[in-house]
């Protein structure tokens, strides 16, 4: 269970929430505070005020993928190939290893043809996916994502969700602004103003939005698990 208690961090205040292993989608009106929750619990940012446990450890004690809103900014490398490899070298691993974990974890993602790419020369897409196998190479038990699908087409985004969900990781904490990927969470944490509007299954959570823009769109045609 990941603990937050007396959060205090610009515009956040959040006073008691548990978010148990899984799927967590946060969504809400922008300037609502999301990324800086996302940072937070990755273990970029300490809170100003109050603590942060993931189980029995905090947030900088965990190995965590994270894969920002601006994909470009995760890299530190100029190759692709070395950018994947990074997390394992930072680690120690053999080179040996490197190499075979390096070449399964791009077949997965779909970017084996972009190893030998300069990361600068990538498009948006190709960043986002070379980010994302780059936080999960390393097995982490928590991955955070900021609106990593913005910059992917509906079907891309859709495959890649389901490998996320495949990972292993044991959190999956996802910031959305689509209410369709949102409603197929295991949870839907809900922001506004810094606040927790909501937070709990979909169904809970979207029961109440029917007249606004973040009710998923697939159960207005009935197609969802809303109905």
């Amino acid at each position: 269970m990941i603990h937050l208690h007396g959060i205090q961090h610009r515009i956040l205040e959040i006073g008691d929430l548990s978010i148990p292993p899984g799927h967590t989608v946060v969504t809400g009106w922008n300037g609502g505070g999301k990324t800086t929750l996302l940072r937070l619990l990755a273990g970029l940012e300490l809170p100003k005020a109050g603590s942060i446990m993931f189980e029995d450890r905090k947030p900088g004690d965990t190995e965590c993928g994270w894969v920002n809103e601006f994909p470009g900014r995760n890299m530190l490398f100029s190759l692709v190939r070395d950018e994947l490899s990074s997390p394992l070298r930072f680690a120690h691993i053999p080179c040996d290893e490197v190499a075979r974990k390096v070449g399964e974890c791009a077949e997965w993602a779909g970017v084996s043809h972009l190893l030998p790419r300069r990361t600068h020369t990538l498009s948006g897409g190709e960043q986002v996916l070379t980010s994302l196998a780059t936080a999960l190479i390393g097995r982490p038990q928590i991955l955070v994502l900021d609106e990593f699908d913005s910059y992917l087409d509906h079907g891309t985004a859709d495959a890649i969700d389901e490998k996320i969900l495949d990972s292993g990781a044991r959190y999956i904490i996802q910031c959305t602004q689509n209410p369709d990927l949102a409603a197929r969470a295991d949870r839907v944490l809900l922001l506004s103003h810094g606040r927790v509007h909501a937070f709990g299954p979909p169904r809970d959570v979207f029961s109440g939005l029917e007249r606004c823009c973040y009710y998923p769109p697939s159960w207005r045609l009935g197609r969802g698990t809303g109905l």
